[in-house]
């Protein structure tokens, strides 16, 4: 849900480049405000000067438009009667912190220029709204604008929870040329190079939660944590184990964070006991009757949502990936190609036997990038859309 007209309103040229540097300092939150929205602000003079600017801290400080005010006032910087541009609605509300919008009015700004309306339903339009009757020129971007949109993307987690209840998915998946993700034996370390590894763990820092299967955790032990890149905190992992058989001594169960373990026991009983005593949480999800003893992997990640997790990274198994594939689940796949054969081996994902090509999945190209030598591709289902 986003606000309505009279606030939707075309930018002048001269709003661009300052929303261009609003979305500069939102990217600067990813890996530090979950589970609040990323968000930048810039704050102008009528004569087009900067007064100050700022983006959301972590979750229960300051949000952007405090912190560009905060930057204006260290400065000395009058912002009565400037205009503050925002990547996304000015909150309306009282959570862990006050209204951004009637801090922006008991400043005297004149005009609020936002790229994007909250989809929360605690604000959606009533920020806009607040800063309109306290005689705020309050304008929006159209959805269909490219920095609207650019701000849409670096924020599709929030908006899909607000909207749809569960995080934005994102499969990654290493394979080789011939479409393997592992030897014949297991081995699988590593298939791409080092500058792939380095991204893959940027966009683990983006998700709130990275999830694993127990296949995964049992042939790899994994640390699912992020480390070849600079993060303000750690994502939540989280592990798919119907019938808890992780080990006690499993990398997952170490430092940092605490593992949640989705199984489908009845009841835990000793080995979750076991679990537990290792801090690991566990939440039973049973699945339906079609699939007894099989987490029900929707529930799972409605739950995720429901502990504000906003983007959620896969890095499992063909056989998981393939469950989640088959239930739709899958928002986006992040795909590293390396330019190498392996032969037999395990493949990318188990869709089981297709009879009509009409059936297999298919999906959208949305970019390519050369990693030195290895090739991602990133790639959403065909006719999706994503949240706005």
């Amino acid at each position: 849900m986003h606000a309505s007209p009279p606030f939707t309103s075309l930018p002048r040229p001269d709003d661009e480049p300052w929303l261009q540097q609003a979305l500069a300092l939102a990217e600067q939150a990813i890996g530090l405000t979950d589970p609040n929205p990323r968000v930048g602000c810039v704050i102008v003079s009528t004569d087009g000067r900067l007064l100050g600017q700022g983006h959301t801290q972590a979750a229960g400080q300051a949000h952007a438009e405090v912190m560009a005010l905060r930057d204006a006032q260290e400065q000395g910087a009058d912002v009565r009667g400037a205009t503050a541009y925002v990547t996304l609605e000015p909150c309306a509300h009282h959570g862990r912190t006050p209204p951004c919008c009637d801090a922006l009015i008991a400043a005297g700004i004149a005009r609020v220029v936002s790229a994007l309306g909250d989809p929360n339903p605690l604000v959606a339009g009533q920020g806009l709204a607040r800063l309109h009757a306290a005689g705020v020129r309050a304008e929006l971007l159209p959805v269909a604008h490219p920095l609207a949109v650019a701000a849409s993307e670096l924020n599709l987690g929030f908006l899909s929870r607000m909207q749809r209840g569960r995080p934005f998915v994102r499969m990654k998946v290493a394979a080789s040329l011939d479409g393997r993700t592992a030897l014949a034996n297991g081995v699988s370390k590593w298939i791409t190079g080092p500058a792939a590894r380095r991204d893959g763990h940027a966009w683990r820092r983006r998700a709130g939660a990275v999830l694993t299967g127990i296949g995964t955790a049992r042939e790899d032990d994994p640390r699912m944590d992020v480390r070849e890149v600079q993060t303000a905190r750690q994502p939540q992992r989280v592990l798919i184990d119907s019938r808890l058989e992780l080990s006690p001594q499993a990398r997952l169960l170490q430092p940092p964070g605490q593992l949640l373990i989705y199984h489908a026991l009845p009841d835990p009983g000793p080995r979750g006991a076991i679990l537990a005593a290792h801090g690991a949480e566990l939440v039973a999800t049973p699945g339906a009757d079609d699939k007894p003893g099989k987490v029900d992997l929707a529930v799972a990640i409605r739950d995720l949502g429901q502990r504000g997790i906003n983007e959620l990274h896969i890095e499992a198994g063909y056989k998981l990936n393939g469950s989640l594939l088959r239930a739709g689940l899958v928002d986006e796949l992040l795909l590293y190609v390396a330019p190498l054969l392996m032969g037999d081996g395990r493949g990318m994902v188990d869709l089981g036997a297709l009879t009509a090509l009409e059936a297999a999945p298919r999906f959208t190209l949305l970019d390519s990038t050369v990693l030195e030598g290895d090739l991602r591709l990133r790639l959403r289902p065909a006719g999706s859309s994503p949240p706005l």
